[in-house]
């Protein structure tokens, strides 16, 4: 069976792109499940599928992340992986669905893991705002955030793998993209605006454009309703295994899971110096530097 990935809100399950790609399961908060039902789901997702990689934003509430790591205490399983990750809701989404990709493919449940930290560098997930006064995920000037209050005004901002903020005008460029062949993925809160589809998506030479449904969690993740978030995302399969399996793996020193990058991804234990290593190297230094093709 392959590694089972697992979020903590619904909305972060995106439709599959095929019929092999698995979907994710739940992880729900707290107050929408007992403690006793949430050890007895995560044990039967441990018994179905050998491994679990949860995935949840750094956003989460305080309750639900301690919710996960109570769960991991009390069956005392070192096969449980929890990932936090600092995307926007969208973003997160693209992520959890490519992991779930990679699910199915011949890669170790720690190599899996890992991916959820390589793979933020090759989606490019923002939005546009109608104000960003309550913006505090991307660094906003004085100034800007001065203009926020003029009528009218719209601000795209990027918020990985390099934050930006542009407000838009008729003579501003667009805030830089990916260099290689994306889809996008559009999510619309209040905003009606064709911004996204008709400036942004010729500007990063999309391949394809998709819709999705607003996550729950974006309008408090990006300070206002009044939005369409954004995720120029790698569709290809292949072009994701290619990507991880170019990266050298090694074995955790602490727990012995197989790993790519600087961390495991189940342990949370760092890869040791270079000089206590039989394989000397910086893994993901070797990973960020693949470019996939477009």
């Amino acid at each position: 069976m392959p590694t089972a990935i697992a979020v903590t809100s619904a909305d972060l399950v995106l439709p599959p792109t095929d019929q092999q790609t698995p979907t994710a399961a739940l992880l729900q908060a707290p107050e929408d499940q007992t403690m006793d039902l949430a050890i007895s789901d995560m044990h039967v997702l441990l018994e179905q599928h050998g491994y679990v990689v949860a995935v949840y934003s750094a956003g989460l509430p305080a309750a639900h992340e301690r919710r996960l790591h109570s769960v991991r205490s009390v069956l005392e399983s070192d096969r449980i992986a929890l990932l936090k990750v600092d995307l926007p809701p969208l973003g997160i989404a693209v992520l959890v669905r490519q992991l779930r990709q990679l699910s199915i493919c011949d890669f170790s449940p720690g190599v899996v893991a890992s991916a959820a930290r390589l793979l933020p560098h090759y989606i490019h997930a923002g939005a546009l705002l109608n104000s960003v006064t309550k913006l505090d995920r991307v660094p906003v000037s004085l100034k800007t955030h001065a203009k926020s209050w003029v009528p009218g005004s719209q601000f795209a901002v990027v918020a990985g793998p390099n934050p930006q903020l542009v407000k838009v005008g008729p003579a501003v460029e667009p805030p830089s993209g990916p260099e290689f062949g994306t889809h996008l993925l559009i999510a619309k809160g209040q905003s009606q605006s064709d911004w996204v589809h008709e400036t942004l998506a010729p500007a990063w030479k999309v391949q394809a454009i998709q819709e999705a449904t607003l996550p729950s969690d974006s309008s408090r993740w990006w300070g206002t309703g009044k939005l369409v978030e954004f995720a120029a995302y790698l569709p290809d399969i292949s072009v994701l295994y290619q990507l991880v399996a170019s990266v050298r793996r090694e074995n955790c020193h602490w727990c012995g899971m197989e790993l790519i990058g600087d961390r495991c991804g189940f342990c949370s234990s760092p890869l040791p110096p270079p000089e206590n290593r039989m394989h000397p190297g910086s893994v993901m230094n070797q990973g960020a530097a693949v470019q996939p093709r477009s």
